[in-house]
C-alpha cells in the first residue's frame, strides 16, 4: 500500500474505531482524509475493501517485522520466538483492534465477519508453522491446538488485565502462557490425545474462505515461490510436473494429488515452508472445486 493510500486507510480506520464501522460513511472518510470521491474509490471499491486493506497491512507489517527479527538467528530462539509473537498483538493493542473486531463479529455484516476470520486463521496458521519449527517436527500433529490453547489463554488474560486496569508486560504475558503451552504439549504427545489436529486448520481455512481458487491465483503464488526461494534439483522437478498438470487442459486429479505431499515434504524446515504448504492446499481446494 502506497503512503498516500495507507493514509487514507489510517483515517478511515480511526473512524471506524471512534464511531463503528456502520456509522461511519464513505463521505466522512473522504472529508476527513481531504481526498475526492474519485480518490477514494481508485484507493478501494467499498468500506469493506477498506477494511480489508487495513488488515492486509497489519499482516504485512508484522511479517516483515517478525522477517527482520529472526535474520541471522536461531529459528529455535526462543526470545526471538516470543518477540514475533509479542509484534501483532502489540499492534493490535496500540491501534484498539480486538474492540473493533468484537463489534465486527458481533454485526450482521457477513463479509465483515470473513474478514476478521481470515485474519485471525493467517495468525493461527503462522503460529503453528512456528510452534513446529521451534519445538520441533514430532509436535506437528499436536501444534494447532496447542496454538488455540495459547490464543485462549492469551485472550482471556488480556481480558482480565483490561476490566481489572493491571499492569502488565506483554512480552512477559506472552513468555508465561509459551511456558504453559510447553509444558502442555509433552503431555499431549505422551497421551496421544487431541481435539483438533495440525490438519484442522485447513479445514478452518476451508470454512472462513469460501471464495473459489482460480488457477491463475496459483500460477501467480507459483511464481512468488520460484522468486523466493533458489530450489535444489530435486524440488524444481517436482514443482516443474505440479506446473505441468496444472496447465494441462484436463488436469488428471489423482496424478497432481499424490504429487502434493512429496513437494510439501522437500521444503520442510525450509524458510518458504509456510507459503509451500499454502500452495499445496490451494492446489487441493482447487482440485475439489473442479
Amino acid at each position: 500500500m502506497n503512503n498516500r493510500k495507507r493514509k487514507v486507510a489510517d483515517i478511515a480506520f480511526q473512524l471506524f474505531v471512534e464511531k463503528g464501522i456502520q456509522q461511519t460513511s464513505i463521505q466522512e472518510i473522504i472529508e476527513k482524509a481531504n481526498i475526492s470521491k474519485g480518490t477514494f474509490y481508485n484507493y478501494f471499491s467499498s468500506k469493506n475493501d477498506c477494511i480489508a486493506e487495513i488488515l492486509e497491512s497489519l499482516r504485512y507489517d508484522a511479517t516483515q517485522q517478525r522477517a527482520a527479527m529472526q535474520i541471522g538467528k536461531d529459528p529455535q530462539d526462543r526470545k526471538v520466538f516470543i518477540e514475533q509473537i509479542t509484534i501483532l498483538i502489540r499492534l493490535n493493542e496500540e491501534k484498539n483492534l480486538h474492540a473493533l473486531f468484537e463489534a465486527i463479529l458481533h454485526s450482521n455484516e457477513t463479509e465483515l465477519k470473513k474478514l476478521v476470520l481470515q485474519h485471525r486463521v493467517f495468525e493461527m496458521e503462522w503460529l503453528s508453522n512456528r510452534f513446529i519449527e521451534v519445538m520441533g517436527e514430532e509436535i506437528r500433529e499436536f501444534a494447532f491446538e496447542g496454538t488455540i490453547l495459547f490464543y485462549g489463554m492469551l485472550q482471556h488474560m488480556l481480558f482480565t488485565i483490561r476490566i481489572t486496569n493491571s499492569p502488565y508486560s506483554l512480552n512477559h504475558l506472552v513468555e508465561v502462557i509459551l511456558s504453559y503451552i510447553e509444558i502442555i504439549m509433552p503431555t499431549m504427545m505422551k497421551n496421544g490425545s487431541f481435539m483438533q489436529n495440525y490438519s484442522a486448520i485447513d479445514l478452518l481455512r476451508t470454512n472462513v474462505d469460501k471464495n473459489v481458487v482460480t488457477k491463475k491465483e496459483l500460477m501467480e503464488l507459483a511464481d512468488r515461490l520460484l522468486e523466493q526461494y533458489d530450489f535444489n534439483e530435486e524440488q524444481q522437478d517436482l514443482y516443474d510436473v505440479i506446473i505441468s498438470e496444472l496447465q494441462r487442459e484436463r488436469i488428471r486429479k489423482i496424478v497432481l494429488q499424490k504429487l502434493l505431499k512429496p513437494f510439501k515434504q522437500l521444503f520442510d524446515e525450509t524458510t518458504i515452508e509456510p507459503q509451500v504448504n499454502r500452495f499445496t492446499n490451494m492446489v487441493w481446494y482447487y482440485l475439489k472445486a473442479i
